[in-house]
């Protein structure tokens, strides 16, 4: 893909980020095709920033062992990605 066709698929797949910039998910991207690595070059080559996802909940009590094993892998990728202000320009 190039720099044009990145830059609209993003302006369609954005929102708004309260950091001013952007934010994309990255399962939106996947969905386009078979251009989805050219994609994340791009975003990475502009700013774009994995957002940091939030420590699994503690969890107490009687089944507290239980409750670590069901879905204990973490995802191997970040489910979004913060582009700065003015990168989608």
């Amino acid at each position: 893909m190039d720099d044009d066709a990145i830059r609209q698929l993003l302006h369609r797949l954005a929102r708004v980020h309260p950091s001013g910039g952007s934010v994309v998910e990255r399962v939106a991207i996947v969905a386009e095709g078979s251009g989805s690595d050219s994609v994340f070059e791009w975003m990475f080559a502009h700013g774009a920033q994995a957002e940091a996802t939030p420590p699994p909940a503690v969890r107490h009590g009687l089944h507290e062992a239980g409750w670590r094993t069901i879905g204990a892998a973490s995802p191997s990728a970040p489910s979004r990605y913060i582009l700065p202000a003015g990168a989608l320009d």
